[in-house]
């Protein structure tokens, strides 16, 4: 008996991740990447102090869509970190609910959330 959760097909999968980047639904990344639940798109930011609402586009181009994030997951690499209140409070404005955590973690919680569904996305830098 397979009790794996089924994934739509057309979703993005997050498979593997390292040091160097990430293996999303059998396309390799290196760096930071936005993975949403439609696409996956490289991310020029090496830091979380270097996040900004204009870099986070792709999350906040989605709001009024059918594709909207109402969760972010961001995987801050090998250590969680903060992410800035303006940050937070500007995602906020826009109906999306940020969460900070490791990156292995973030691409756990990704998956989980994926399975049911809800509508999430994950920022997400590699664990140096």
């Amino acid at each position: 008996m397979d009790i794996t959760p089924a994934v739509a097909p057309d979703r993005q999968v997050i498979e593997a991740y390292g040091a160097g980047g990430f293996r999303v639904s059998g396309v390799t990344f290196s760096g930071a990447i936005i993975v949403c639940t439609d696409a996956t798109i490289a991310w020029p930011v090496s830091s979380l102090s270097d996040m900004t609402m204009d870099n986070l586009g792709p999350i906040r181009d989605r709001v009024g869509t059918e594709n909207a994030v109402e969760i972010l997951l961001i995987g801050c690499g090998k250590r969680m970190q903060l992410v800035p209140p303006t940050l937070r409070a500007e995602l906020k404005k826009i109906g999306v609910v940020a969460d900070a955590m490791d990156t292995g973690a973030a691409c756990r919680t990704y998956a989980v959330l994926l399975t049911e569904g809800r509508r999430v996305a994950a920022a997400l830098f590699p664990p140096i």
